[in-house]
């Protein structure tokens, strides 16, 4: 088969093993990103099968429609950027590897990085340091804080468990279901959705984004947090009410931000202000980005390409398109 690789911006996985597992496949990957649809058509118009870096292209119904040859789409875990009825429509088969029980460390690992950074001021440390100034302000202790965790999932318990490592007290808030689980498990779930947001100093979101969830942290929730407060975003911008975060920072409450995740990716505007904020930690939505996770979950990935070069496809979303392959 064809194989279109997306997205891989540092030629990463040729070097990793699991890219042996294509070795049968006529493969081409593209280090670069683009969206426009009319580039992308045309780019796409030979592959027989697309492999995606998570979210990074969204794979629209009309570019589907340009796309007479494509068979597969093969990803890892959610799929908000797939537009699975265009996929059904054009016989389109979508595989993803949905991990259940595995979270991303990489992902709870990263959470963590960005609430150590914040916490002890060390990219602006870093940038004092760098221009000859010595130390540029005093950082917080984490020990005997408390960390608020919105949604009881695969990432969020780990990075818990980080939490409680670090010494500091541990609370959830979730949906009604999510909550019950947690409190069966011995878990501390807040009184309420204002006491979650008003009593933690560090709160962090890890809920995946579909329509249901978009939007699920307002302004309100936001003005309720301390002034000292930080609030840590890693998992999607769409779960934030658009515009609210750097409304808030404004007004002071919460005080701190540390995200990995933006409205629009990749962020290219120099200017912008959630990334030139003097109180918050950005990076360029590399949570999942690391070799050991990139072998992970390619491998699996790279599993659905050759399960259906073989003719039995695994980890199928809508096996109908099957019934209206073209």
């Amino acid at each position: 088969m064809k194989v279109a690789i997306l997205d891989d911006y540092f030629d990463t996985l040729r070097s990793l093993p699991c890219f042996e597992k294509l070795a049968d496949q006529d493969v081409t990957v593209f280090n670069d990103h683009v969206q426009d649809t009319d580039q992308l058509a045309e780019r796409l118009l030979p592959f027989d099968a697309l492999v995606l870096f998570r979210e990074r292209t969204k794979i629209t119904g009309a570019l589907l429609d340009r796309l007479p040859n494509l068979k597969l789409i093969s990803q890892r875990s959610v799929y908000p950027h797939v537009d699975v009825e265009a996929c059904t429509r054009n016989g389109v088969l979508l595989c993803s590897n949905m991990h259940s029980g595995t979270p991303s460390f990489a992902a709870a690992e990263h959470t963590w990085a960005l609430i150590l950074a914040s916490a002890r001021q060390i990219p602006q440390q870093m940038a004092s340091l760098q221009a000859g100034k010595w130390q540029m302000g005093v950082g917080k202790t984490l020990r005997g804080r408390t960390l608020g965790i919105y949604g009881y999932g695969r990432i969020g318990k780990a990075v818990a468990g980080y939490g409680k490592a670090f010494g500091l007290e541990v609370s959830y808030w979730a949906s009604e279901s999510s909550r019950a689980r947690a409190a069966a498990d011995g878990e501390t779930v807040a009184e309420s959705r204002a006491a979650f947001f008003s009593d933690n100093d560090v709160v962090s979101v890890h809920v995946r984004l579909h329509p249901s969830t978009r939007g699920l942290v307002t302004r309100t929730d936001l003005a309720l947090m301390k002034p000292s407060a930080l609030f840590v975003n890693t998992s999607r911008a769409g779960l934030i009410e658009p515009g609210a975060l750097l409304d808030a920072l404004k007004t002071g409450r919460p005080g701190f931000a540390a995200i990995d995740v933006f409205d629009s990716e990749p962020v290219t505007d120099s200017d912008d202000p959630l990334v030139n904020h003097p109180n918050v930690v950005a990076t360029p939505h590399i949570g999942f980005v690391t070799e050991d996770e990139y072998e992970l979950q390619f491998a699996d990935i790279f599993d659905q390409v050759v399960a259906y070069a073989n003719g039995a496809p695994i980890n199928m979303i809508n096996p109908e398109a099957r019934d209206s392959a073209r």
